[in-house]
């Protein structure tokens, strides 16, 4: 009988240069995935990962095949919690000190318009970061794009009719706790514009959908100020960024603003 053939482990290989490499990894990992919302139900999505260690100095390389291994083998829908779990089940996989995972992914949340009480989705671009270090420290960062209307204060106050609107989109990066939501994110970002946007709307709710966001005008630095507010009183928010951007419907450019903690 054969015996089977011992293939060379070249990446357990001694490096005589001793430079250690901060991360090396898998980048545009695409992976089918289930994302755990809020209220406890499942989402199908499809996540971007990027996944790295620490590569100590004496060693040559690192297994890429366990990255893949480790995503694979994980049962546990999206969150906070379940990626610090994965991020940490690498570092023992690949005996690292430091490793780092980051995801990209889309989710719909269903709203009701306003007076028709029509049901639709609207998409949002959701994005997480768990950075493990053995020592402690590690860190779970979240980002959410959130889009939203607004209203121009200045157009409204020197217009004898109507007021120039557009579309924008707020972008939330924090630092967080593991119990913080991506819902608590968005909201926040909705309820801080002119007005929120849906996908589907009847006459009926347009009108009130204009109305309300003529009542409620913000600049683009109002927009991120109000956001802000709401982030510095979280209790589960330890850093933070805000960026608002708006699609300018009488300019050929966008306005923006941005607030870091």
């Amino acid at each position: 009988m054969d015996k089977m053939q011992v293939l060379p482990d070249t990446q357990n290989e001694q490096d005589h240069r001793e430079i250690m490499i901060d991360r090396v990894g898998v980048k545009e990992l695409r992976y089918p995935a289930r994302y755990l919302g809020a209220n406890g139900t499942e989402q199908p999505t499809i996540a971007k990962y990027e996944m790295t260690v620490e590569l100590p100095a004496h060693l040559k390389g690192t297994h890429m095949s366990r990255f893949v291994e480790a995503l694979h083998a994980f049962p546990e829908p999206l969150c906070g919690e379940s990626l610090a779990k994965l991020t940490e089940a690498l570092a023992g996989r690949l005996q690292a000190q430091r490793a780092y995972i980051g995801c990209e992914f889309s989710i719909f949340r269903e709203k009701e318009a306003p007076v028709s009480k029509m049901k639709s989705l609207l998409d949002y671009e959701l994005g997480m970061e768990y950075r493990y270090c053995a020592e402690g420290g590690s860190e779970l960062f979240l980002s959410a794009q959130i889009p939203v209307a607004t209203l121009c204060p200045c157009s409204k106050a020197i217009s004898e009719r109507g007021a120039h609107n557009q579309r924008g989109v707020v972008t939330i990066s924090v630092a967080a706790d593991q119990k913080l939501t991506f819902e608590e994110l968005i909201d926040l970002a909705e309820s801080s514009a002119s007005c929120e946007l849906y996908a589907g709307l009847k006459r009926t709710d347009e009108k009130a959908v204009t109305e309300r966001a003529y009542d409620q005008p913000v600049f683009v630095e109002d927009l991120a100020r109000n956001v802000a507010a709401g982030l510095r009183k979280h209790d589960l928010i330890s850093w933070y960024r805000v960026e608002a951007e708006n699609f300018e419907s009488i300019h050929n450019h966008n306005a923006y603003a941005m607030i870091e903690s």
